[in-house]
């Protein structure tokens, strides 16, 4: 979350809109946002609807049995919510390449703009 809040003025400059979005309550993610200094919403997710939706759900986390939390994913939606692109991590310690995340937030512009031309 820190990188994406260390790059929050290149996606504000693309026009795109970053939101975090995680299983933990509300008080869990605004202490966590804070903390952070994240510039962006983190999302609570709590009753798991999302991360289903997505088919990122990671059940039994840690051989505990009936305990569900998000794997490690990004995606990044159009300005219709079609999801343009999905990065998904079955192992929680692995990060994103941040470098292509912008790379193709950054083409998702441009190929809407000349969509729009």
């Amino acid at each position: 979350m820190c990188r994406f809040r260390d790059s929050n003025r290149t996606f504000s400059d693309l026009g795109a809109t970053v939101v975090g979005i995680s299983v933990n309550d509300p008080f869990t993610n605004q202490a966590f946002a804070q903390a952070n200094d994240l510039l962006f919403p983190i999302l609570s997710d709590y009753n798991r609807t999302t991360i289903a939706d997505y088919g990122i759900r990671h059940d039994d986390f840690a051989g505990l049995d009936g305990y569900s939390v998000a794997k490690r994913s990004v995606f990044i939606l159009d300005d219709q919510a079609i999801v343009r692109y999905s990065w998904v991590s079955e192992d929680p310690g692995m990060e994103p390449d941040y470098d292509e995340i912008l790379r193709q937030s950054a083409e998702l512009v441009i190929k809407h703009t000349t969509i729009d031309r």
